[in-house]
């Protein structure tokens, strides 16, 4: 098992930061430093950014929005910053919801899975550089009532195979993270509870004539929160997964707050979204119960935390991504340090 970091959203007054916690991460011996996007700073600049700042460490779009670009322009991108970081670049793609999808970039939210597929299929085909001729139900390449012809990606990336993540929460969405992508990005991941999700990447893996998961990396996200009374520590916790589970989606269309449910909180994610929705922000945190924190955050004593690694490892777990979102810069680097030490001292380290 290998660590990641997730970085913040960038503009949010915590640059800086964010810019340390990644030398740092890359000094230690991190092994992915992800930037995510929603509508405001894009993954991509960030990433750049990053990559010019590190000097190992791979860097990762967690997510790169599908209704944000064409598949060609994303073929474009992820080509670029593969030159640019020396073939350290990971492409993690997500539909994101229907809220941004609609409301910020003007895209229909409608069968996602299909054009998830499409997607993928046209980012690899350009990123061989072939021709980019494709035809689907969502793209056709070229269009073939005009002017255009297939063109060839004339950015060579470093590497031959960038490898593609998607970003997937449903049981059909996670069967096809396991068939077409190379990796998994994972949110409120509980290592009891993934036995079934397991299940659903093992299934598109076997569509894909993939016998296991060999060689497929499973990276959930993971907050971390280090102190002495778990409770307390879960605090921050429980904002974030406010967040989530109330605000991130309509009440009919939750995606985190139907994972909720498979999970047993059904009463709880309600009773939060609830509250949440009403602009009771305060009262949605402290309606996400401590078990729920418990079952997809690291949080108390450092030895607490050591015990719960092996139940990662064996639930999958091939990255550990943390969230270090509390605290002071130095209060971060510190949890940084002492989760590499941690993982060291669990012979789990990769």
């Amino acid at each position: 098992m290998r660590l990641g970091l997730n970085l913040s959203y960038w503009g949010a007054g915590n640059d800086r930061d964010n810019l340390v916690l990644a030398r740092e991460a890359d000094r230690l011996g991190y092994s992915v430093v992800w930037a995510a996007e929603a509508y405001g700073s894009d993954s991509p600049t960030v990433l750049s950014w990053v990559a010019a700042q590190t000097e190992r460490i791979d860097v990762g779009s967690a997510v790169m929005q599908i209704p944000a670009r064409t598949p060609a322009c994303t073929a474009m991108t992820a080509a670029t910053l593969d030159t640019l970081s020396g073939g350290r670049f990971r492409l993690g793609l997500g539909v994101s919801g229907p809220q941004v999808s609609e409301g910020w970039h003007g895209v229909r939210f409608d069968k996602p899975l299909g054009r998830t597929r499409e997607y993928v299929d046209i980012v690899r085909l350009a990123l061989t550089r072939r021709r980019l001729a494709y035809e689907g139900e969502h793209w056709t390449l070229p269009l073939p009532d005009g002017p255009g012809k297939a063109l060839q990606l004339t950015v060579r990336p470093v590497r031959q195979h960038i490898p593609v993540y998607l970003a997937s929460v449903g049981p059909r969405n996670v069967e096809l993270t396991g068939e077409v992508a190379d990796g998994w990005l994972a949110i409120f991941f509980s290592p009891q509870h993934a036995a079934e999700a397991l299940v659903h990447l093992q299934a598109g893996r076997t569509r894909a004539g993939k016998p296991d998961l060999a060689g497929f990396d499973v990276v959930p996200t993971v907050p971390v929160v280090l102190g002495d009374d778990p409770v307390a520590c879960a605090k921050p916790v429980q904002s974030y997964s406010a967040l989530y589970l109330g605000g991130m989606g309509s009440r009919d269309k939750n995606f985190y707050n139907q994972q909720a449910v498979r999970m047993g909180f059904a009463e709880a994610a309600a009773r939060v979204q609830d509250l949440f929705l009403d602009r009771r922000y305060e009262q949605a945190a402290a309606a996400v119960p401590f078990e729920f924190v418990d079952a997809t955050a690291l949080v108390g004593p450092p030895d607490r935390v050591l015990d719960r690694l092996p139940a990662y490892a064996e639930a999958g777990v091939t990255t550990l991504s943390l969230a270090v979102s509390t605290g002071s810069t130095d209060e971060r680097v510190q949890t940084l340090r002492t989760m590499a030490d941690l993982l060291a001292r669990s012979g789990l380290g990769d």
